[in-house]
């Protein structure tokens, strides 16, 4: 067992990493624990998940949604507030998150709403949701304007990581995961990076260490615990979104999944960032050979993607703060204007 402590003072919370947590029935006494004060936990799952793993938390209340990013919408929400209010959730009570990003985003962002925020615990149950998603508080659903628009920083109270629910995940999630497992590596340090290119081939045959899993929370833990509401340090961790979330609103969410947008989305920042000049030349070759080594071979053309950058929730009325690369291992939050921008992906880019 691995126990990573996220230090938000009065809202620190601990992420447990354990193969077979949920074999047993540890977890039981660590939610019921959160939930004493208000009754039992309430679990929000997706379909595919509670099809799988449902049985596990027979007898508690819960809401399952139809799974997809399609659905991380303000209509589903709505449905979530009906089902706390015919459970009769109290101010007390804990939501819990089973499932991936899409689950984790829509349950958290319904208990920052219920009766003005109650607690939450996170159980991911995807690789992409493990390492990023679950730890960080982000909560938010998507409107027609783009991604995550609406939502709140709400933290949970408990994340339980068990590995052992990668073994059903379809080998497309894995390598979707990996993205962000890139993503840490390419911004957080050689030796990370290194040891994210080691496990590529392992990655791409739908096997992930429990040991690479927690380095990566423990990195987003220290930068959330530095800068909890992205005002500062933690805008590193978009490195590639931007990009990436652009092309999936493109799409429609329907030609890639989070993560593939986003790997390519990594492609696009490295390849402008050397045609800046921020970039030390030879860096998107290396994090091209990387991500290809994962399966995550989607290439897209930054053409067309300038009116979804303008609709990014991260950007302002003049520009975006685009996070770029030194090298790898040296992250830089880049502000430009979209003029700026329009002139430098004038002509296309080449992504590695």
């Amino acid at each position: 067992m691995d126990v990573v402590r996220v230090e938000l003072g009065a809202s620190a919370y601990d992420v447990v990493i354990s193969e077979g947590l949920f074999a047993g029935g540890s977890w039981r006494a660590l939610l019921e624990g959160l939930a004493a004060d208000g009754g039992p936990p309430f679990f929000v799952s997706d379909e595919h998940v509670w099809r799988l793993y449902g049985d596990l938390f027979d007898g508690f209340g819960s809401a399952v949604v139809a799974p997809g990013e399609e659905h991380k919408t303000l209509a589903d929400l709505s449905a979530l507030f009906d089902a706390f209010a015919s459970s009769r959730l109290s101010r007390g009570g804990l939501v819990v998150a089973f499932g991936g990003g899409v689950v984790g985003d829509m349950a958290g962002f319904a208990a920052a709403c219920w009766m003005r925020g109650v607690r939450f615990c996170q159980i991911p149950t995807t690789l992409l949701a493990m390492v990023d998603s679950s730890v960080g508080g982000k909560t938010a659903v998507d409107i027609p304007a783009g991604k995550n628009l609406v939502g709140a920083f709400h933290q949970p109270s408990l994340v339980l990581c068990d590995p052992a629910f990668l073994a059903t995940l379809p080998e497309r999630e894995i390598r979707s995961g990996m993205a962000e497992v890139v993503k840490t590596g390419a911004i957080a340090s050689e030796a990370l990076f290194g040891q994210v290119a080691a496990s590529a081939a392992a990655a791409a045959a739908a096997s992930v260490s429990a040991s690479l899993i927690a380095a990566c929370i423990r990195f987003k833990a220290g930068v959330v615990a530095e800068d909890e509401r992205e005002g500062g340090l933690r805008k590193i961790l978009n490195f590639g979104h931007t990009f990436g979330h652009a092309i999936e609103v493109k799409y429609g969410f329907s030609r890639y999944t989070h993560g593939e947008a986003v790997a390519a989305g990594m492609r696009l920042a490295a390849a402008l960032g050397e045609r800046l000049g921020v970039t030390e030349k030879g860096t998107a070759a290396r994090l091209g050979e990387v991500l290809d080594a994962c399966g995550l071979k989607a290439r897209e053309s930054a053409e067309g993607l300038l009116p979804y950058m303008r609709g990014d929730k991260k950007s302002s009325a003049d520009g975006v703060d685009l996070v770029l690369l030194k090298r790898i291992g040296e992250p830089a939050v880049t502000p430009l204007s979209f003029a700026a921008l329009e002139d430098a992906l004038d002509g296309g880019l080449a992504p590695a």
